[in-house]
């Protein structure tokens, strides 16, 4: 069977390859995050025009919605608002076989903007081929897994099989933004008896990733000039001892948290702003912090700690005690981990036993994905594989190995064929 797919996929590569450089001219990015909005409609409407070309059924488009966020939020502590969702939807397709069991494959539609164009190598919307690397924004992160699971249910077709069960396309929006478009597909009622999330892994598969918690720390004092410093408090000051706290907090972390497939828990002060001149005291300051934590810590536990860190020696200050520091937190997203003894990863080792000739290295990401919705939202057993390199996210220049792309449709067609059966 998997020499009849090969012999398919080397005789319709081309074909597989130019849908993938059509979904790259799109322009889908995402603007401000999302907050601003997104250009994903272009894309969406591409793909929506290939499924009806290959005979999908239930091809649903359904809008992002404020309303969703905002209870997802409340239940699952996941979701950002305040995005602008005109013209943005994600796009739902189901490709019906036998009676097999279901496969869903979920990608993210939405690409982070181009930057600076003039430092690209290549025209960014034009899906240029080179050195066996097809270039273009999206191109790794992460249209080639979204068009990769297409082109497996085209593979097998074209192969000559007939799906065993039924394959589920889903195509998200505003993932970049931070996730809430797998979050809306999943609490809407999403689902199948097991999961795919196309992003890439570089020839591994990833069982597990961080939680992550965004903090914003703030901090006030007494300006004067900077000559009588002593009749004033530095705002700045304060907040590095709080610094020093949850460093601490962090420290500890590392000592008594240990996971198989995941680094410690962390906590990253990834910006500081405060004062004016150096002439003057500082009477603001604030840091804001990204914490990732592991699978079997909770948000509650994660944030009660981390305040408790920052309450407890701002306690032992005379000024913090009186003005103590303003917490919030302004983004989250929960951890995820899949069991290794379920079935779908005994059924994934085959499928890329028999693409890849050798076992898939089974890994954790220290960065969240879509994983986690599909997981702890939508319950299904879920796995994440797609073809790319971390490195070339978010980047200038960003490329997708032809190798990978075409790989992982060979991949996911064994998969399709082995699970759903």
């Amino acid at each position: 069977m998997n020499n009849i797919l090969t012999a398919a996929l080397e005789k319709n590569k081309k074909k597989y390859i130019k849908n993938l450089i059509n979904l790259i001219k799109c322009d889908t990015h995402d603007i401000d995050h999302g907050l601003n909005g997104g250009l994903e409609k272009n894309g969406q409407e591409y793909l929506e025009k290939l499924f009806n070309n290959m005979g999908a059924s239930d091809i649903v488009r359904e809008p992002l919605t404020e309303e969703v966020i905002t209870k997802c939020r409340q239940k699952y502590h996941e979701g950002n608002p305040a995005h602008d969702y005109k013209d943005r939807y994600n796009l739902y397709a189901q490709f019906k076989g036998g009676s097999g069991k279901t496969l869903l494959f979920n990608g993210h539609i939405d690409t982070m903007p181009v930057g600076n164009k003039n430092a690209w190598r290549y025209d960014p919307f034009q899906g240029t081929i080179n050195d066996n690397k097809i270039y273009g924004v999206g191109a790794c992160d992460m249209k080639a897994g979204l068009m990769a699971s297409i082109m497996a249910v085209e593979l097998i077709k074209d192969a000559g099989f007939t799906l065993p069960g039924t394959v589920k396309i889903t195509s998200v929006c505003d993932e970049e933004g931070g996730g809430n478009g797998s979050i809306i597909a999943a609490a809407s009622g999403q689902k199948a008896d097991a999961v795919i999330v196309c992003e890439p892994t570089n020839y591994e598969l990833i069982a597990a990733h961080m939680g992550w918690i965004f903090f914003k720390v703030e901090f006030e004092g007494i300006a004067v000039h900077s000559g009588l410093k002593n009749k004033g408090i530095n705002a700045i000051e304060k907040a590095i001892k709080i610094i020093e706290a949850v460093n601490e907090l962090e420290h500890s972390w590392l000592l008594k948290y240990k996971h198989p497939l995941l680094p410690p828990p962390s906590g990253n002060i990834g910006m500081i702003s405060g004062g004016e001149a150096g002439s003057t005291v500082p009477d603001y300051c604030c840091f804001q912090t990204c914490v990732h934590y592991q699978p079997g810590m909770t948000y509650e536990q994660v944030a009660a700690e981390y305040t408790n860190a920052i309450m407890i020696r701002s306690a032992g200050d005379e000024w913090l005690k009186d003005h103590k520091p303003k917490i919030s937190i302004y983004q989250t997203g929960s951890p995820f981990e899949m069991d290794l003894t379920h079935p779908l990863v005994g059924s994934f080792q085959n499928a890329y036993q028999k693409a890849m000739h050798h076992p898939a290295k089974i890994v954790g990401s220290p960065a969240g994905c879509d994983s986690r919705s599909w997981h702890n939202i939508a319950k299904c057993p879920t796995l994440q594989y797609g073809p790319g390199r971390l490195e070339q996210c978010h980047s200038v220049n960003e490329y997708v190995e032809i190798n990978q792309y075409l790989d992982a449709i060979k991949i996911y067609a064994n998969l399709i064929l082995d699970w759903c059966s």
